[in-house]
């Protein structure tokens, strides 16, 4: 399901502008005042829940330090992410019996005792333990983690992923902070959750995570071995595992035919489209057909319809692990995915299609000095493999290259968010418009 928001359009304007030429005097009137529109549009920022984007924000939590020591044994002795209480603070409003727990994969690998907490990533839960505990209706805030300093390329990539009428997350700047020490930026979204799936999409529906263990394999139809593979985040009331489950067999076992001629009864295209010529655009490797396995399936009870949902973009503009992630060393990935059922013999798995560009990307099929990642989808391999689709990805790709890109737009996200990091006095100017240009490099490129 594509959204279209007032920037899509506005950016459109000015493109198709740009395209036509300025040869007149009209013309050149057009782009003058599609760039105005431009500058009005991009500077109003979403917000995570009442916390506007255009601000910086403080955020302290507390907790029992031997709590904290436990939840770092449970998960380094077996993955478990386990909550403690914590009292939060946001913005100098005090909320106590909070819950807090780790959240992320790779950005754990180098996880232990010593590791500085206002590092980590967390996530927040204002109503774990009191119920309907809640900052102006915000209940659920994501602490991100990433590798940059001032994670602009994930606070950029966000904003141009709603832009293109994808379902993205909101984020803020954060004053982050643990038992009132000295603070740090860190970047702040949305949680894909039940609030965030009644914004996002106009229809009743239910929200799969894709676990960092699993991948879009069909498994059976037994719900118990999607466990380590699927998680439910939102829409119980509307739906279980089993669409998800029906969705993935046809992807997986299907015959060619069939999957061509059927796919988008189960699948939204356009967006699937969109989604992967954005992932090119914004240089992100670690997505469903890079390295990770980092998404969202929506299910539309009322179509039957999936959307894949991009999630996860602290490696966006090119960026590479930190260097407490094994990845970032070897390029390999330290964990172990389940046995998985292999594609349907009738399936061959081609290279990437025309224009597509997916098989020039770090571990891709087109990269023969990258590491064997062994982390394929077959949903996109299946999909790339249709010179049709392919033609749409590189259509799409060069009409959002466009209206994002050549107009303008991005850059002018990149320098608002940069002024935001600047006001927050965490980060100093040096670095700051470092990181910033190595994301100018690609947009305006």
């Amino acid at each position: 399901m594509i959204k279209h928001s007032k920037y899509s359009l506005v950016a459109a304007i000015l493109a198709g502008a740009v395209a036509a030429g300025c040869a007149t005097d009209s013309a050149a009137g057009t782009v003058e005042a599609a760039s105005a529109e431009v500058d009005s549009a991009t500077s109003e920022f979403g917000a995570v829940g009442t916390l506007e984007s255009s601000e910086v924000h403080t955020i302290d939590v507390s907790f029992d330090n031997a709590d904290y020591d436990e939840l770092i044994e449970a998960y380094r002795s077996n993955g478990d992410k386990e909550w403690i209480e914590a009292t939060v603070t946001i913005d100098g409003v005090t909320y106590e019996r909070a819950g807090i727990r780790l959240k992320g994969n790779s950005s754990l690998f180098s996880l232990s005792a010593s590791s500085d907490a206002e590092t980590l990533p967390w996530l927040i839960k204002l109503d774990k333990y009191i119920n309907d505990q809640n900052y102006e209706g915000l209940t659920d805030l994501v602490v991100r983690s990433n590798s940059s300093t001032t994670a602009l390329n994930e606070a950029v990539a966000l904003e141009l992923l709603e832009i293109a009428g994808l379902a993205s997350q909101d984020a803020i700047a954060v004053e982050f902070s643990v038992d009132a020490a000295e603070p740090v930026l860190r970047l702040v979204i949305e949680h894909p959750d039940d609030l965030w799936m009644a914004e996002e999409f106009d229809a009743d529906g239910a929200l799969y995570k894709a676990e960092s263990t699993g991948d879009y394999t069909y498994r059976g139809n037994d719900p118990d071995a999607y466990d380590e593979v699927f998680d439910q985040e939102a829409g119980k009331d509307n739906a279980d595992l089993a669409p998800l489950i029906e969705f993935l067999d046809f992807i997986n076992n299907s015959d060619d035919t069939t999957f061509v001629a059927e796919l988008d009864q189960w699948l939204d295209i356009d967006a699937f489209v969109t989604y992967l010529a954005m992932q090119d655009l914004i240089d992100n490797f670690d997505d469903i057909d890079g390295r990770g396995n980092n998404s969202y399936l929506f299910y539309d009870t009322d179509t039957d319809e999936f959307t894949v949902v991009p999630w996860d973009h602290n490696l966006a503009f090119g960026l590479t692990p930190g260097p407490g992630d094994p990845a970032g060393e070897t390029g390999e990935i330290a964990a172990v995915r389940p046995e998985a059922a292999s594609a349907p013999e009738s399936f061959d798995a081609a290279a990437p299609g025309p224009g597509s560009g997916r098989g020039d990307r770090p571990g891709g099929q087109g990269d023969p000095g990258a590491p064997e990642l062994d982390q394929s989808n077959v949903l996109v391999e299946r999909f790339l493999a249709n010179d049709s689709w392919s033609a749409l990805i590189e259509t799409r790709t060069a009409e959002l290259k466009a209206e994002l890109y050549d107009s303008g737009v991005a850059e002018q996200i990149l320098s608002e968010w940069s002024a935001i990091v600047t006001a927050s006095g965490l980060v100093d100017t040096a670095t700051i418009e470092t990181e910033a240009a190595r994301i100018r490099s690609i947009v305006s490129s």
